[in-house]
């Protein structure tokens, strides 16, 4: 795979997969534009300056309109167009549907959903102008029922079926929609999670234990997997929905 001369731009690069995918694409010759809410990013963007990637950081919640107009202007300015976008911001929520109070739903739906709406729509344009591709982060939740997890079903659900319905809006113009779905993967926001657990080595065991191959993902295999998605080596697919979860939805 081969990224050179395409700029990228990654939502949610301050770490976990947001992060590998960044890595992964300056690696293959990319431009980068990562983004994160707060400053995650800042140290992704300084150490791809330091190796002599063409990066830039924005910082910008791309849940709200401005903050995702931000970030495509900045990236159209500094690097004259778009080649492909990496939604990878998120945010999981656990709890029942009688758990789940408006708040959590609303705020769920805003930064998960909310987002990719935002950052395609403002982005397509460009992507129209290079027969670009669109990258989006799913979740096993889309695909299989998972208790605990009403809200963070619901919206990677909605991402899903946004996605397809992307690909199959764009699809005559060359621009190309692709998911990548992972199982559980051992980022900082899931060892947080698991951290703030009442019993922390217990809820690691019980996270493991569900994975057929006997271990969590890495970070670095999901991006692979978003780089095979945005590859300009495979534009015959569109659509797809790559599940990368160790068997745990066989």
């Amino acid at each position: 795979m081969d990224f050179s001369g395409k700029t990228v731009i990654v939502t949610g690069a301050g770490a976990g997969m947001g992060r590998a995918a960044a890595l992964g694409f300056a690696r293959l010759g990319a431009s980068l534009v990562v983004n994160s809410i707060s400053d995650s990013a800042a140290k992704v963007c300084a150490d791809l300056v330091a190796q002599g990637v063409p990066a830039i950081f924005v910082k910008a919640d791309v849940s709200e309109k401005e903050g995702a107009k931000k970030l495509i202007e900045t990236a159209v300015k500094t690097f004259g167009g778009i080649d492909v976008l990496v939604n990878a911001a998120g945010i999981v929520a656990n709890g029942s549907v009688e758990d789940c109070d408006e708040e959590t739903w609303d705020k769920s739906m805003k930064v998960n959903v909310k987002s990719v709406y935002l950052t395609s729509r403002l982005a397509m344009p460009y992507l129209r102008q290079r027969k670009g591709v669109i990258v989006n982060i799913t979740s096993t939740v889309a695909i299989k029922g998972v208790i605990n997890r009403a809200a963070y079903s619901a919206t990677k659900g909605a991402i899903l079926s946004l996605s397809r319905s992307m690909a199959a809006e764009y699809i005559g113009e060359g621009v190309r929609v692709n998911c990548v779905c992972p199982g559980t993967v051992e980022s900082d926001s899931f060892k947080r999670r698991v951290a703030a657990s009442p019993d922390p080595e217990q809820a690691m065991k019980d996270f493991v234990a569900r994975q057929p191959m006997g271990r969590l993902g890495r970070p670095e295999e999901l991006a692979e997997a978003i780089l095979f998605a945005a590859s300009p080596d495979v534009t015959f697919m569109t659509g797809a929905n790559i599940v990368v979860d160790g068997g745990m939805t066989i």
